[in-house]
């Protein structure tokens, strides 16, 4: 996996940011965060992007959306009991899908990126996005600080 690009380890970046409590279970055998906390960690990151952008959260009964795939890019241990900080946007809007794309801090420094497409189905078929999703993920891109 290539090194993520330099605004990506730059918590100004992304719009949205959210502080977990590291837990004592989260650790592995070397006493550092395992692999499962990471992707637990940036699940809850999603879930209040989702919750950010409204229409996504007020979709039609016959709207559906599912994760399509999750890259995580590990970049140094994190430890217990610190916490950490998710930040997270929109990296790229697609025809009925989305990137959504974050970093994860612990003590000022980028630990980890994620990166996870979301499929959006109505009617069980990939249809193209509403104008309010897509003015909502416009507005909540990451980019440069």
């Amino acid at each position: 996996m290539a090194k993520p690009e330099s605004w990506r380890l730059d918590a100004a970046s992304y719009p949205v940011h959210l502080e977990l409590q590291t837990r004592f279970q989260d650790m592995d055998v070397n006493g550092h965060l395992n692999n499962v906390a990471f992707a637990a960690l940036f699940e809850s990151g999603r879930v209040m992007m989702n919750r950010h952008v409204r229409p996504i959260a007020e979709r039609a009964a016959n709207e559906r959306t599912m994760v399509a795939a999750v890259e995580i890019n590990y970049l140094a241990e994190g430890n217990f009991p610190d916490p950490v900080e998710i930040s997270t946007g929109i990296g790229r809007i697609g025809t009925s899908s989305w990137t959504i794309v974050q970093a994860m801090f612990q003590n000022g420094r980028a630990i980890a990126t994620c990166d996870t497409v979301v499929v959006c189905r109505t009617d069980g078929e990939a249809r193209p996005l509403r104008a309010e999703v897509v003015a909502e993920l416009e507005a909540n891109l990451a980019q440069p600080a």
